[in-house]
C-alpha cells in the first residue's frame, strides 16, 4: 500500500515537487493545521507539521509523525501507540541563538533603561555598561541552540562552558563541556548564565532561588529554552533586591505572562514573548523542510531517522 503523506509544513513554490520526487509512489496532501480534515487525518500514514495535539487521536493509520518544532512535550501521550516520532530539532537554532545574543548585548548596554528614557523623552546617562569580552558564558543545554549561541559568544571574545546530560566528547562552540551535575560548582564562575533546556521532570525548577543565589552579583541570566526551568518569582525577588546585572527571558510560565507577574517591573530585565524561534526567519523554515525531506528519504530506504523522539 502506498504511503498517504499529510504535509502541514509551510511550503513554498516547488517544494511539493521536491517531496514528490523523494516519494513518487505516495499520495501527497498539502494542508494547514487549521484546515486538515478528519478524513485526511484518518488516512495519513506519514505526517509533517504542527497539528493540534488533540487531533492526533484521529490519525488511526499513522506510522510516523515529524513535528516542525524542536519541542515535543505537547504531544506526550497524544500519539497512537507504536507511531514513530521525530522532531525538527536544530532547525531554529540559529534564530534562537541570534535572539539570545541580541538580548544579552541589550542587557549589557542597559538598552531597556534607554528605551524607557526615550519614551519619557529623557536624555540621561544610565551609567556603567558591560562587555562579554574576556568573560565566561555558562550554557546549560549544549545542544543545537546552545552550540550556536556559544559560537557567537566566542566570536566576541568570551570563554564558553557547556553543560550536557551526557558528555561524550568536545562540542562545537564550547571551550569546555561538563555534565549537568557540575552546575552548582560552575555558577559562581560565570558572568553570563544561559538556559536552553527542554522541559522535563529533571529540568523543571532547576534554576531555583538557591542556584540564583550562587550566581555572581553582577551576572546576567538568559532563558530561551522552556520557562519551567526557571523560578521566576525567585529571579524577580533577587533582582529587585539588587542582585544580578540583568536578565532576558524569551520563555515564561505561563505564556502569555499575566499582567500581575512581578517580572514586568524588574529593572534591566528584558522580556520577549517566546519569539526567538518559530518560522520568523526563512532559513528556519527551509531547514525544517529539508529535515522532513531527509527523514522521508531515510524512512523509505529503511534507514535510521534523525531527531528521533520515540
Amino acid at each position: 500500500m502506498s504511503e498517504y503523506i499529510v504535509n502541514l509544513l509551510p511550503l513554498k513554490e516547488g517544494e511539493r515537487e521536491e517531496f514528490e520526487a523523494i516519494a513518487p509512489g505516495a499520495v501527497h496532501v498539502l494542508a494547514k493545521s487549521s484546515t486538515v480534515t478528519a478524513e485526511q487525518m484518518g488516512r495519513a500514514t506519514i505526517m509533517f507539521g504542527w497539528p493540534r495535539p488533540e487531533r492526533m487521536r484521529e490519525a488511526v493509520r499513522l506510522k510516523w509523525f515529524q513535528t516542525m518544532w524542536a519541542g515535543t512535550e505537547e504531544y506526550d501521550g497524544m500519539l497512537p501507540e507504536g507511531v514513530l516520532f521525530t522532531s525538527s530539532s536544530g532547525s531554529n537554532s540559529r534564530s534562537v541563538a541570534e535572539h539570545m545574543l541580541t538580548c544579552l548585548l541589550a542587557v549589557c548596554r542597559r538598552l531597556p533603561a534607554y528605551m524607557d528614557s526615550q519614551r519619557a523623552r529623557l536624555w540621561q546617562d544610565e551609567g556603567p555598561m558591560k562587555t562579554i569580552l574576556g568573560g565566561t558564558v555558562l550554557v546549560a543545554g549544549a545542544g543545537h541552540v546552545g552550540s550556536d549561541f556559544a559560537r557567537l559568544c566566542q566570536c566576541l571574545g568570551a570563554r564558553t562552558i557547556g553543560l550536557k546530560r551526557t558528555v561524550s566528547g568536545p562540542v562545537e562552540g564550547f571551550d569546555q563541556v561538563y555534565p549537568m551535575d557540575e552546575l552548582d560548582r560552575l555558577l559562581p564562575l560565570a558572568d553570563v548564565v544561559a538556559l536552553v533546556l527542554p522541559h522535563s521532570p529533571q529540568t523543571a525548577g532547576l534554576m531555583d532561588a538557591r542556584r540564583i543565589a550562587r550566581m555572581k552579583d553582577d551576572a546576567i541570566l538568559i532563558s530561551a529554552g522552556r520557562g519551567s526551568v526557571l523560578d521566576q518569582e525567585a529571579l524577580a525577588q533577587a533582582m529587585k533586591g539588587g542582585r544580578l546585572w540583568g536578565a532576558a527571558l524569551d520563555v515564561t510560565v505561563p505564556e502569555p505572562l499575566p499582567p500581575d507577574s512581578p517580572l514586568w517591573d524588574v529593572p534591566n530585565l528584558l522580556l520577549t514573548p517566546h519569539v526567538a524561534g518559530g518560522m520568523r526567519l526563512e532559513i528556519t523554515r527551509r531547514r525544517c523542510v529539508e529535515m522532513a525531506q531527509e527523514n522521508l528519504r531515510r524512512y523509505l530506504a529503511g534507514e535510521a531517522l534523525l531527531n528521533r523522539v520515540k
